[in-house]
């Protein structure tokens, strides 16, 4: 849906401008105010990697340095300052950053002049000893009120891991930046790595916080950073609370917006209601509004910069205008080619010289050939969460062949696959998209009557969650009502509850991660990629159809019914 500039500044401004008066009862506005700050918040989220631009030459942090530059010109040219907000997720997505810890990404951001950063979940992909690297490179602070470290007995101290807010002066307003992330934290990466710290409810600790802010500070505004999505009209189903239940849990007044992250959308919303708009690139932009907040998110990779400028007078703030500015996104034409949506965007030539560098690093490294496939390896996020695939069976084998594992049977969650093989060569590139986490493969042994324990939890995760188990070299039927497995053999050895078994799963899923149950491992220090490497490198041709014979050994049921997973009142 599109709509007018000045519909969108009509409908943002009087939904939470003061209706103040002077003597001919006219609204008071910023040019009849006594006196009146402008200022503008930029900001991006979820930048997973996307440090240099893909291969329709969208988005890269050199062209958005480009824009970026040109808005705060203009916004000092009119009296005006700026500042710039990251919802945060630096890391994982692209291979050429996964390979080199980020450092491109933070040494981007360092050259856009970025003020503050929410932390995200994917910041802790890596050991905390990665994370501390990359607070130490970043010239900017990262925020999160509520991670709290853990003493040497794993008892919760009143020490934060990171700084919980920041003060900035902003043509003269003091406006407190609070950083926030998703309690989900601790659930969604390797639990290994956020052992000796705690994620504690945003709720909770957004009320401590303010109140830290108002017994030490002087401030006339108070905003979030935060990575914990926008969840329309808060319905945030399996997830974490999101932005919108954080702003309605305030009393109206003491939170004047939120910069987000964490939900990957762009949040524009139809003007005065709680509903999404159908929202394209070059499309105007209402951002959401609960209980008094302002609520802001630029979807993701730098696709867009979020522009919001505001005015502040009779001690209220008054958000005038608000876009999403595409950053060279295309589209096709009618001749199949990709146009600009709106105007070019030229990239920066200091910012794109400095990060070459980087890039061409990691295409030396990542551009090798390292086997082929005659079709498609199947891992796109609503297949391989929702069915078994070839491509989840082949991690499976993969991992329980390797020299140190040689297990009976394979189990891997389908959130770790991250994408698809497409037919061809595969190179490392295409290795480190679709494992990019860098877990550890580990082997589980149990008894057969333990495998079902295991699998009664495991094998029941809903169909459409990250938590779907991809199940390799093992033959059985699930019951989804009954949470309950049968299991009719493994490697091709039958099945006897008081018999020994041996599995291959990542180290994420053997800590607990995806709520499996945690269990111990023997570890083999090599990481998932690296594993999956060597596999392609001693199979140098791959039948996708090989993987695609025993998916069906695997059975469904509910309801009396086949079905392809557990539906999710299942769990």
């Amino acid at each position: 849906m599109k709509f007018s500039k000045s519909l969108l500044v009509l409908s943002v401004g009087a939904a939470l401008a003061g209706c103040g008066s002077d003597s001919d009862n006219s609204p008071v506005t910023c040019e009849t105010a006594d006196s009146c700050t402008k200022f503008t918040v930029l900001h991006t989220n979820d930048n997973h990697g996307r440090f240099w631009e893909n291969s329709k030459g969208e988005y890269g942090m050199a062209a958005r340095k480009t824009l970026i530059e040109s808005i705060r010109a203009e916004v000092a040219a009119n009296g005006g300052e700026s500042i710039l907000l990251s919802g945060g997720d630096i890391n994982t997505g692209v291979p050429e950053s996964d390979m080199q810890d980020a450092v491109p990404d933070f040494v981007g951001m360092n050259l856009l002049g970025y003020d503050a950063m929410a932390v995200g979940n994917h910041e802790f992909d890596n050991s905390l000893d990665v994370l501390d690297m990359q607070a130490e490179l970043a010239d900017f602070p990262m925020l999160a009120a509520n991670i709290y470290k853990k003493d040497a007995d794993g008892k919760v101290t009143d020490e934060r891991y990171f700084a919980p807010y920041k003060v900035f002066t902003i043509n003269g307003l003091k406006v407190a930046v609070i950083g926030l992330t998703t309690k989900d934290t601790a659930k969604l990466v390797n639990p290994d790595n956020v052992a000796s710290i705690y994620f504690e409810d945003p709720q909770v600790e957004i009320q401590k916080t303010l109140a830290e802010i108002e017994a030490n500070e002087k401030v006339d505004l108070v905003f979030a950073t935060t990575h914990m999505g926008h969840y329309q009209d808060g319905n945030h189903g399996s997830e974490a609370a999101g932005d919108v239940m954080l702003a309605r849990s305030l009393k109206e007044g003491e939170l004047d917006a939120i910069i987000g992250g964490h939900s990957q959308n762009p949040v524009c919303m139809e003007p005065g209601t709680n509903e999404y708009a159908d929202f394209k690139p070059g499309d105007d932009c209402a951002p959401d509004q609960q209980n008094g907040t302002y609520i802001m998110q630029a979807h993701e990779w730098g696709k867009y910069v979020g522009r919001a400028d505001f005015e502040y007078y009779d001690g209220k703030l008054h958000l005038a205008d608000y876009a999403l500015i595409p950053v060279n996104l295309k589209a096709k034409d009618e001749n199949g080619d990709y146009q600009f949506i709106t105007e070019e965007i030229k990239p920066d030539a200091t910012v794109k010289s400095i990060l070459l560098p980087y890039q061409q690093q990691g295409q030396d490294l990542l551009d090798v050939k390292v086997s082929e496939t005659d079709g498609k390896l199947e891992g796109d996020r609503t297949t391989v969460r929702s069915q078994q695939t070839n491509l989840g069976h082949l991690l499976g084998e993969a991992y329980r062949t390797y020299n140190l594992v040689n297990a009976d049977f394979g189990v891997m969650n389908s959130g770790g696959v991250r994408d698809s093989i497409q037919t061809g060569d595969i190179t490392y590139r295409d290795v480190l998209t679709v494992q990019p986490f860098g877990n550890f493969v580990t082997k589980a042994t149990m008894t057969g009557a333990e495998v079902k324990e295991y699998l009664d939890v495991v094998a029941t995760k809903s169909a459409g969650s990250g938590a779907y188990a991809q199940l390799d070299n093992i033959t059985l039927s699930v019951d989804c009502d009954a949470s309950d497995v049968t299991i009719t053999d493994i490697n091709g050895k039958g099945f006897d509850l008081a018999a020994t078994y041996t599995f291959s799963v990542i180290s994420f899923s053997a800590a607990g991660g995806d709520n499996y149950p945690i269990i111990d491992v023997e570890s083999t220090q090599m990481t998932d990629a690296s594993v999956l490497r060597e596999f392609f490198v001693n199979n140098p041709q791959i039948s996708a159809e090989d993987f695609n014979k025993n998916l069906d050994n695997i059975q469904y049921f509910s309801n009396g019914q086949a079905v392809k997973g557990c539906p999710s009142a299942s769990n």
